[in-house]
């Protein structure tokens, strides 16, 4: 029998190679990420409150990174966690909740406590500080939504308001939100008593809380955001239902009963930017249906924090950072008009690329 050797032309062997690397990446493990990405824990994970886990990063394309930092915090968060420093008084500021380098285990990683107090969504974020030598250092980041559960059972709801709750003052001088008004939307402090000893927030829809109010003419629930807005004057009595436990609230409201209706945020288009750029957030096409002019208020609720400059006023702005693969950072906007209505929060996402 009569062996033939073939070999295969140069065409032939780049087409196998480019073939052979598009399978590679085709094959890569679930986990194995080309960018700096959270493995462990995975996206939507349900965790108990006070569990440790163990946290896992995967550097992607950028080798450089030194060291990560870690955070907690919770997915209606205004404010975002700051960067690790030093204020003049000597306390540090949002210090993160795991600092890691090469030299831990796992590297970049390793035990992660979840906070004793935390429940429902809650963000995991994850800061690479990348060195650059003598041109400084810059960072990429990573961030997972996550449910958190506690072990604990809810034994009560209370609210951390006086009882009953009064609102307003008759023939007050409402100015830009700084007293109760017609149209004013208010955040209901509303907390879980829980088995553990563990007082909880159950002020957001993500940690199960639904509310009611039992005339909506005086106050209104917008049960999506969690909100409460004050519609007219009168008595009402507000709900909270949250793991099968109830609350009420007795609500009194006595405002002035000049007719204002609430303002509308309008955050703008979402947008795609490239790292450097200067990024304007207009909401210039918010309104107020009596024509009045409106307080602004910017804030931050996605992404590692950036320096956002004028969040009060119609345009914001930030410089987009420098980062090795697309990130999304999200900005909200509420608005408030002269006699103290507020707007439902306006979102606006920028996604920034490399």
């Amino acid at each position: 029998m009569t062996h033939t050797t073939s070999y295969a032309t140069p065409t032939t062997w780049v087409r196998n190679c480019r073939l052979l690397t598009v399978a590679f990446f085709l094959c890569l493990p679930s986990g194995q990420a080309l960018a700096f990405k959270i493995l462990e824990p995975a996206e939507r994970t349900v965790l108990q409150s006070g569990q440790t886990v163990t946290a896992t990063i995967d550097l992607g394309n950028d080798p450089g990174v030194v060291q990560v930092r870690y955070y907690w915090y919770g997915e209606l968060d205004d404010t975002l966690v700051q960067e690790e420093q030093t204020t003049s008084s000597g306390s540090i500021v949002a210090p993160a909740v795991l600092v890691s380098t090469a030299l831990n285990d796992t590297p970049f990683g390793g035990p992660l406590k979840v906070p004793r107090d935390a429940i429902g969504t809650m963000r995991l974020l994850a800061v690479g500080d990348i060195s650059r030598g003598r041109l400084g250092g810059r960072s990429t980041f990573d961030e997972i939504l996550l449910t958190v559960e506690p072990k604990a059972e809810l034994t009560a709801i209370e609210f951390e308001t006086e009882k009953p709750w009064r609102l307003g003052r008759d023939r007050q001088d409402a100015g830009y939100g700084q007293v109760d008004t017609l149209g004013k939307i208010l955040e209901l402090p509303t907390v879980g008593l829980f088995s553990d000893g563990m007082t909880r927030s159950l002020r957001s829809p993500l940690t199960g809380t639904s509310y009611q109010s039992s005339n909506e003419k005086v106050i209104k629930v917008h049960q999506r955001e969690g909100l409460l807005q004050v519609i007219g004057n009168g008595r009402t009595t507000i709900t909270a239902t949250n793991r099968g436990k109830q609350a009420t609230l007795e609500v009194e409201v006595a405002v002035n009963e000049e007719p204002n209706e609430p303002p509308i945020a309008d955050a703008g288009p979402n947008r795609t930017v490239k790292s450097g750029a200067k990024v304007e957030l207009s909401g210039l096409k918010s309104k107020d249906p009596e024509g009045e002019a409106l307080y602004y208020t910017w804030s931050q609720v996605r992404g590692s924090k950036v320096p956002l400059l004028d969040v009060n006023m119609p345009k914001a702005s930030f410089v987009a950072p420098q980062l090795s693969e697309k990130r999304l950072y999200r900005f909200k906007l509420r608005v408030t008009d002269k006699k103290g209505a507020d707007s439902l929060p306006a979102y606006v996402d920028v996604i920034v690329e490399p």
